[in-house]
C-alpha cells in the first residue's frame, strides 16, 4: 500500500514537471531576435480632430517609426497578432485557429525567402523597414502590459518582410488548392470549374477542415472593391477624380488603417495600410495616386509528382530528386499550457508539396521566393508623375491586384498588374501538371508590357469592380480579348458592381457629356442590382420553385417577384432579397454549384420568422454596423456598390457587417493641380481601444454616406489638429 502510494505521488509530481514544462517550454524554445541596428529615430505624430495619425521626419526612417508608433497606440492588439504570425507563433498568441497559419508559413517557407532575399533589398527600403520595426520595439518597451506574448518583440525589418511574404500569396487564391490538398476536396482553379481530382488526405486536428483559415484573416474568394478614375475632360468642373471603394475586413490584419505621412525627404502621402506595413498601400501623393482591387488571374499551378517507393525522392527529367522535408512544431495553446504538435513540411524544385493518400503535389506561385513587392510599393509612393510610377510597377513586385491609377496632369488608367508566368505552350495549364519535366516548370514572369492595361480611354473614366480587364471603360473602349495569351489565365468575370458601374457612369456622362463630383459619389453609395447575370438567373430560379405545399414560402416568393432590385432599406422585400442573394453571388464570385434555391429560401424565412416574427421586417433593422455600444442601420448588399458584404448573425437574429466598404477616399486634382481629398472609415482610427474617443466616431457619418476631410496640406493641419507629440528613440520614458 505504501508502495502504490509513493508511487502514485511520486506519479502526480511527474504529471505537475510535465504541465509545468509544457506552459513553459515555448517561451523558452524561442530564441531572441536581433533588433535593427542601433539608430536614432526620431517622428512628430500630430492627429487631426478625428485622431488621424500624421506623422512628420526628416527621414523616411524616422516617418516609418512614428507609423508603427501611431497605429500602435490605436491597434497594438492587431499589430501583435501580425507579428506573431510573421513568426511562426499565431498558435502560441490565439490557440488551435492559428495552427494552419504557422504550418503555411512553414510550408511557403517564408523564412527561407527572407533569408535568401533580404539582404539584395535596396538599402533604403532596408532602413524604412528596420525604422519600423523600432517603432514597434519601442512602443513594446514602453507599453509592457500590453505585450500578450512573451518574447514577441524585439522585430527587426526581416520580420516585416516576412508578413509580405506570408499575405500576398493570399490575395490572389493560393488558399484554394492548399486547402483543397489537405480537405480531401477537388481541386478549383481560378478562371474555371472544380477539377475532378481525387484527394484522400487524412489530416487530422488542429488542421481539420472547421480550422483552416488564411494569414489574410478572411475567404480570398469574398474579397472585392471598386475603383474609379475620372478625366478632366468628364469632369463639369474640370478636375481629375480618384475614388478608392476597397472592400477589406472592417477588422482585424487587413484592415485599412489611415495615415498621412510627411518627410524631408519626399515621402509625401496620404491612403491606408494594412497592420504591419510602413508603406500606405493606397491613396495619393501631391502629383498621383490610385486605388486597388482584387483580380484573379490564374497564378497557380499544381504539379504531381511521380514519387519512388520510400517516397523520399521525385522523379525529375530522367533523375530522381531528393524530396525537401522538414519537420515542425505547431506550438498551440490550450488553456495555460503550450503543446507542442509536430507536422512536415516538403519542398520540390517547383516549390512547396502537400502530400496526401493520393500522392504528392507541388504549388508554384507568382511572387514565389521574392521581396520586390517591398521596394515597389515604396517606390511608387514616391513617384513624381506617371512615368516614374510606371518605372515603379514595371519592376514587378506586387503579385497581383489590379491598379486605377490617376494624377494632377489629368491622366488616367486601368492597370490588370498581375505578374504573369511565362508558361510554355503545349500543357493544360489549367489541369495538374506533370511534375517529371522541367518543360512544365515555368521560371520567369512576363514583362510589365504585356500586363492589360487601358489609358486615357476616349470615355474619359476608367473603372474595376472586381470584373474582367476587358471592360474596363466605356463601350467602345474594350481591350481586345485577341491581344492576350489564353496561358495568362486572364478572368472573364463580371460582378453586378461592374455592371451597374458601367450603366451609371454612362448614363451621368450621357446627360451632358461630364460628370459632377455629386454624380460619382451618388454612383459610389449606390445600392441596385442590375437585372442580368447571376443574380436575375437565381431569381428566375427561385420564381420557378413550385411551392405550393408551403404557404409561408409562396407569401416569401411573391414578395421577392415585388422586388424594386435595390437593397437601400426602403422596400418591404429588401432583407428577403440581401439574404438570399447572398449565397449566389458566393457561388459566381467562387465559380462554383449554385446551391439549391428552396434550401436558401428556406433558411432565410426561417430565420425571419425566428427573430422577427415576419419575413418582411424592415432591412436597415437587420442590417447592422456595431461596434462597442454603438448599434447602427446599413445599406447596401453583398454585390452592390455600397457593398456590406458579409456579416455575422448576432444572437438578437440581426445581421452585423464585417466586410464590405470599409476605407473610402474622393481624391480631387484642380485645373492647377493642387490636390485635395476626403475619406471615411467604418468605426474610427482606434478600432481596439474601447476608451478611445476614435473607436466609433466616423460611424455616423460612414452609415449616412458623409466623408470628412483629409488634411494633407500641412498649414491646414495645423489649423486643425487635436493633439501632437514627438516619439523617437531619445524620447523613450525613463531616458
Amino acid at each position: 500500500m505504501k508502495l502504490l502510494k509513493r508511487t502514485g505521488l511520486i506519479l502526480a509530481v511527474l504529471l505537475v514537471i510535465a504541465a509545468v514544462a509544457l506552459m513553459v517550454w515555448e517561451p523558452l524554445s524561442v530564441s531572441p531576435k536581433t533588433p535593427p541596428p542601433a539608430r536614432d529615430y526620431e517622428a512628430r505624430i500630430v492627429r487631426d480632430d478625428f485622431g488621424v495619425p500624421h506623422i512628420f521626419g526628416k527621414t523616411d526612417a524616422d516617418v516609418a517609426y512614428g507609423v508603427a508608433y501611431a497605429h500602435a497606440e490605436d491597434d497594438f492588439s492587431t499589430l501583435q497578432e501580425v507579428t506573431a504570425m510573421t513568426r511562426g507563433r499565431m498558435a502560441t498568441l490565439n490557440g488551435v485557429d492559428g495552427a494552419p497559419v504557422d504550418y503555411i508559413s512553414a510550408l511557403l517557407d517564408v523564412g527561407g525567402t527572407v533569408e535568401r532575399q533580404y539582404d539584395d533589398l535596396p538599402a533604403d527600403v532596408r532602413m524604412v523597414l528596420d525604422g519600423y520595426a523600432a517603432g514597434l520595439n519601442d512602443y513594446a518597451e514602453e507599453h509592457p502590459g500590453e505585450v500578450n506574448l512573451s518574447k514577441l518583440f524585439p522585430v527587426n525589418g526581416r520580420d516585416i518582410a516576412a508578413g509580405f511574404v506570408l499575405r500576398s500569396p493570399f490575395f490572389f487564391g493560393l488558399n484554394g488548392p492548399i486547402e483543397a490538398l489537405i480537405e480531401n476536396e477537388p481541386l478549383r482553379r481560378e478562371g474555371g470549374p472544380s477539377l475532378a481530382v481525387p484527394i484522400e488526405n487524412r489530416t487530422v486536428h488542429p488542421l481539420s477542415k472547421d480550422k483552416i483559415v488564411t494569414p489574410v484573416g478572411t475567404d480570398p474568394d469574398e474579397n472585392g472593391s471598386n475603383g474609379y478614375a475620372i478625366a478632366p475632360a468628364l469632369s463639369s468642373e474640370g478636375k481629375t477624380r480618384l475614388i478608392s471603394n476597397s472592400h477589406q475586413p472592417l477588422r482585424g490584419n487587413v484592415a485599412w488603417y489611415e495615415l498621412v505621412v510627411h518627410s524631408d525627404e519626399g515621402w509625401d502621402f496620404a491612403g491606408a495600410n494594412f497592420p504591419g506595413s510602413p508603406f500606405p498601400f493606397l491613396g495619393h501623393n501631391k502629383n498621383l495616386g490610385w486605388t486597388n482591387t482584387v483580380n484573379r488571374p490564374d497564378l497557380i499551378d499544381i504539379y504531381k509528382l511521380t514519387l519512388n517507393e520510400k517516397r523520399n525522392a521525385y522523379r525529375f527529367d530522367g533523375k530522381w530528386l531528393p524530396l525537401g522535408k522538414k519537420r515542425v512544431w505547431l506550438k498551440i495553446k490550450y488553456g495555460p499550457f503550450v503543446i507542442p504538435y509536430p507536422k512536415m513540411v516538403y519542398r520540390s524544385i517547383h516549390g512547396p508539396v502537400i502530400m496526401n493518400e493520393s500522392g504528392a503535389y507541388a504549388l508554384r506561385y507568382a511572387g514565389m521566393d521574392q521581396l520586390d513587392m517591398l521596394t515597389q510599393y515604396y517606390r511608387i509612393n514616391k513617384a513624381r508623375d506617371f512615368a516614374e510610377w510606371q518605372a515603379a510597377m514595371a519592376g514587378q513586385g506586387v503579385p497581383a491586384t489590379n491598379f486605377i491609377y490617376a494624377d494632377a496632369k489629368g491622366n488616367i488608367g486601368m492597370f490588370y498588374n498581375a505578374m504573369f508566368p511565362d508558361r510554355a505552350p503545349g500543357f493544360d495549364w489549367r489541369g495538374v501538371l506533370p511534375g517529371d519535366t522541367s518543360k512544365a516548370v515555368w521560371q520567369n514572369a512576363l514583362p510589365f508590357t504585356r500586363v492589360p492595361a487601358l489609358v486615357n480611354p476616349a470615355s474619359g473614366y476608367v473603372m474595376n469592380a472586381n470584373n474582367t480587364p476587358y471592360i474596363a471603360a466605356g463601350p467602345g473602349d474594350e481591350l481586345k480579348r485577341d491581344s492576350f495569351s489564353p496561358l495568362m489565365g486572364i478572368e472573364d468575370d463580371q460582378t453586378n458592381r461592374s455592371r451597374r458601374s458601367i450603366q451609371l457612369l454612362e448614363a451621368a456622362a450621357a446627360s451632358d457629356g461630364t460628370i459632377s463630383g455629386e454624380e460619382i459619389r451618388r454612383i459610389k453609395y449606390d445600392t441596385a442590382y442590375v437585372r442580368a447575370g447571376y443574380a436575375k438567373d437565381w431569381m428566375d430560379k427561385i420564381a420557378a420553385l413550385d411551392l405550393k405545399d408551403d404557404a409561408e414560402l409562396v407569401r416569401a416568393q411573391a414578395l421577392l417577384g415585388k422586388w424594386d432590385w435595390d437593397l437601400d432599406g426602403t422596400g418591404a422585400a429588401d432583407t428577403l432579397a440581401l439574404m438570399v442573394l447572398r449565397p449566389a453571388n458566393r457561388a459566381h464570385y467562387q465559380r462554383g454549384d449554385l446551391p439549391d434555391p428552396r434550401e436558401i429560401l428556406q433558411e432565410t424565412v426561417d430565420h425571419l420568422t425566428k427573430y422577427f416574427g415576419r419575413i418582411d421586417p424592415p432591412m436597415l433593422d437587420v442590417l447592422r454596423l456595431r461596434q462597442g455600444d454603438v448599434d447602427l442601420p446599413i445599406d447596401g448588399g453583398n454585390d452592390t456598390i455600397r457593398a456590406s458584404t458579409l456579416w455575422d448573425v448576432e444572437d438578437d437574429g440581426r445581421l452585423s457587417v464585417r466586410h464590405g466598404d470599409s476605407f473610402i477616399m474622393f481624391a480631387e486634382w484642380d485645373e492647377a493641380g493642387k490636390v485635395t481629398s476626403r475619406s471615411i472609415q467604418p468605426f474610427g482610427s482606434a478600432t481596439t481601444r474601447p476608451d478611445s474617443p476614435h473607436y466609433t466616431d466616423q460611424m455616423k457619418l460612414f452609415v449616412e454616406k458623409k466623408l470628412k476631410p483629409v488634411w494633407f496640406d500641412p498649414a491646414l493641419l495645423e489649423k486643425n489638429k487635436a493633439s501632437e507629440k514627438v516619439v523617437g528613440s531619445k524620447h523613450k520614458q525613463g531616458k
